[in-house]
């Protein structure tokens, strides 16, 4: 755009700048449990390839929930940024696709400052965050991108800028988020807005976002895989609308005995699909969601009777609100608007969750 200044992708001046690796301290990744074994960011372990499909591989190398965290009173903030691809998604902007977002501030107070800039078509690149600052120390929280994998990724700093860690969280418990390609954050407009890191900032949690777009479909291997998360905190089940009613009754069930065989009382919060633009004119979408949504209710419903405490069910139909048509990109996943909308309904409930599990 040589029009509007504003829009102008701007190499970042690399005068005074020094390059950090945010795997190194005082920097502090989230949303990758097992980065310190493995060496990457990945959403699952190595060690899992040989057990879980093809397509879940290729999507745990998506960076989506992943979260660096520090302080600094630098003026400035660069990225440099090696992708594993560039962008490629016709209904998601770039910016959400391949993006990182900044927020600035502490806990409960965090504001958003900026996007990296690039050319789609770009592999990697380098960007400011912000620029201009006065010298003050600052909370950083930058989210990585949703939709592809992130091989390098370093800071810049001003070379005489402070770094330090950041402000802790309330506790070190997960919440680790299980489903779709909504939860995974299709289609966001930056990572920040997908909504498990909206929960993740309001409740001051880390959160692991394992949406596997188009490939949550409740199976054992991903159960057993999530049972093994350190610390965990409690689990968002929100896959339902990959899979048929059939495949739902099946697979429900047993995900949730395979992680109660290790975590009898972990809180579970079992979410039905949102409505879906689609479903007021197919009555088959409509009738397949309802009756997704009343077998789940029912499962949750029957496991308490059976002396389940600690797991919970969330009606997805509520979540996106009135009008909940013009909350989507395409009919089915949801704009930033619906992503602030899931979020409001989800942080509620894992509130409730957790305060009656304390």
């Amino acid at each position: 755009m040589n029009l509007d200044p504003n829009m102008r992708i701007v190499r970042p001046d690399r005068g005074g700048v020094a390059w950090h690796s945010p795997r190194t301290a005082p920097f502090r990744l989230a949303g990758f449990p097992w980065i310190e074994r493995d060496g990457n960011y990945r959403r699952l372990p190595l060690s899992s390839r040989a057990s879980i499909r093809e397509p879940v591989d290729a999507l745990a190398d998506c960076t989506a929930g992943g979260q660096l965290r520090f302080t600094t009173d630098s003026p400035f903030l660069h990225l440099s940024v090696k992708l594993t691809a560039p962008a490629d998604m016709y209904h998601m902007p770039a910016t959400g696709q391949c993006g990182f977002d900044c927020y600035v501030g502490g806990p409960r107070r965090k504001r958003y400052i900026g996007t990296t800039r690039f050319r789609p078509d770009a592999d990697a690149y380098e960007s400011a965050l912000f620029e201009g600052f006065d010298r003050r120390k600052r909370e950083v929280t930058i989210h990585f991108p949703l939709y592809q994998g992130v091989e390098e990724v370093l800071v810049g700093l001003a070379a005489d800028a402070s770094i330090e860690p950041p402000s802790e969280f309330d506790d070190d418990g997960r919440i680790v988020f299980y489903g779709t390609s909504i939860t995974q954050g299709g289609c966001a407009s930056r990572p920040g807005m997908a909504y498990p890191n909206i929960v993740g900032r309001r409740l001051n949690l880390e959160c692991v976002n394992l949406g596997f777009s188009g490939n949550g479909k409740g199976e054992p291997e991903l159960a057993r895989i999530i049972r093994g998360i350190d610390r965990l905190k409690l689990l968002v089940l929100d896959y339902e609308p990959n899979v048929s009613l059939e495949q739902f009754q099946e697979t429900l069930p047993a995900f949730v005995d395979v992680v109660r065989s290790e975590h009898p009382t972990l809180p579970i919060l079992v979410v039905s699909g949102i409505k879906s633009a689609t479903g007021d004119f197919q009555e088959a979408v409509r009738r397949k969601r309802e009756r997704s949504r009343d077998f789940a209710r029912d499962f949750v419903s029957e496991r308490r009777s059976s002396g389940d405490a600690d797991i919970r069910f969330l009606n997805g139909d509520a979540l996106l609100g009135r009008r909940y048509e013009e909350c989507t990109v395409d009919g089915v996943h949801p704009t930033d608007l619906g992503f602030q909308r899931i979020a409001e309904g989800m942080t509620k409930a894992i509130r409730s969750v957790l305060a009656m599990k304390g």
